[in-house]
């Protein structure tokens, strides 16, 4: 039973603009009315410097209360009359509305949103803030009456309804956005991939689903909460609940020994996303932070939203006799392609990783084996542009054929 599906979702057709799909999935919407979603927002915009003007926009009600969400957003220089792509930024735990993050992507030609998740304002905390982001708050007590005082029910409302917002403003080509995020932002972006069918790509970096299979809160702020919470959080809030109901082009970045976001997680998550439609990008020993930096963030969501050339794609790792492979489509050429691989068993936060050369056979890339029994395995590839791409890992437990 899912007592979280809401029996509006069943008669809403709601569209946001001419020829847009529903906003909300009624096969699986969550916890959120779709008419809570798909409302625009009242603002009240604040200084312009530089690139990036502060503002204030509606949030969803805690506790009985009215809410604002802070947020920043970054507009390319020029005339706003020209239309322009626009991607939601949506930090992870212990961040904010970074200006510099806006500031990246209006320098590269996008309106950008990046607005506050913990109910903070510019110099600390709002007193109609929404709910703030420490672990005790996430993962404490509630039950189904609760749901809509949650952090998560919070910060998913305050990124898709920031993006009803964006929709309308001068200036924004509304059939040209996107969102990326970084871990629990990365988290959250697999959620509202999931329920928001107006975006048009989506790039979560480091986070995924599962949290309760295997994650860093798996045994500690998961294993606190009572397992009737627990159970329900599970329920509403891990992103295995969404990530199945993605409808646009989504690259997953993560690293090998992520402290957060294991690989055998990972690896479930992406793999509920439609084939056509998922890319991996796993690398090993990936720095874990506020980094919006990395180049295969950008070319991704250039790639769908402003004409760009599209990432390398490898497809699932096969292994016949010593050779693994996996078939590659890549719209530049292949200049480097190696096999990553463990020897390590027990957490995957410990393991270390090591590569040996693979090769590029047509629209195929192939390895010969390590003589020593791996215990997981993928190959990976970089383009001209060194942007990554990998496989699904193959993972050895004990046994001579892989899983």
């Amino acid at each position: 039973m899912r007592p979280f599906r809401v029996a509006a979702a069943l008669a809403l057709l709601l569209l946001v603009g001419a020829g847009c799909r529903s906003l909300s999935n009624p096969q699986r919407a969550g916890p959120w009315p779709p008419e809570q979603l798909a409302e625009v927002p009242q603002a009240t915009w604040g200084a312009t410097n530089g690139l990036v003007q502060e503002l204030y926009y509606e949030g969803v009600p805690l506790n009985g209360r009215s809410t604002r969400v802070y947020a920043l957003l970054g507009r390319p220089a020029g005339d706003v009359r020209e239309k322009s792509p626009a991607v939601l930024l949506v930090h992870g735990g212990g961040g904010k509305a970074f200006r510099e993050w806006a500031e990246h992507w209006a320098r590269r030609g996008y309106v950008a949103l990046a607005m506050d998740l913990s109910g903070n304002g510019p110099t600390g905390r709002l007193e109609d803030g929404g709910p703030d982001q420490s672990d005790a708050v996430k993962f404490r007590e509630f039950d189904t009456q609760g749901i809509p005082d949650m952090w998560t029910y919070h910060a998913v409302a305050a990124v898709i309804r920031g993006h009803s917002l964006l929709r309308t403003l001068p200036g924004v080509d509304s059939r040209r956005i996107g969102v990326t995020g970084i871990s629990w932002g990365g988290y959250l972006t697999c959620i509202i991939a999931g329920l928001d069918p107006r975006l048009r790509v989506a790039v979560p970096v480091y986070g995924c689903g599962y949290l309760g299979d295997n994650s860093v809160w798996t045994d500690k702020s998961l294993a606190a909460m009572s397992e009737k919470a627990r159970k329900l959080w599970l329920e509403v809030f891990d992103p295995s609940r969404y990530l199945e109901n993605v409808g646009c082009p989504i690259l997953f970045l993560n690293g090998t020994t992520d402290f957060a976001y294991p690989l055998d997680s990972y690896r479930k998550s992406y793999r509920l996303v439609p084939e056509p439609l998922r890319y991996v990008a796993v690398v090993p020993d990936l720095p874990h932070g506020h980094i919006w930096t990395f180049a295969e963030v950008d070319t991704f969501i250039d790639s769908a939203l402003n004409g760009g050339v599209r990432s390398p794609r490898l497809g699932a790792s096969e292994l016949v006799g010593n050779q693994i492979g996996a078939s590659v489509v890549s719209a530049l050429p292949i200049t480097e392609a190696m096999l990553c691989y463990t020897l390590d068993s027990g957490p995957w936060q410990k393991r270390k990783w090591n590569s040996i050369p693979a090769r590029v056979d047509g629209q195929r890339v192939l390895a010969t084996m390590p003589t020593a029994q791996p215990t997981a395995a993928f190959l990976a590839v970089k383009d001209t542009r060194g942007i990554r791409a990998s496989s699904e890992h193959l993972e050895w437990d004990g046994e001579s054929r892989p899983r």
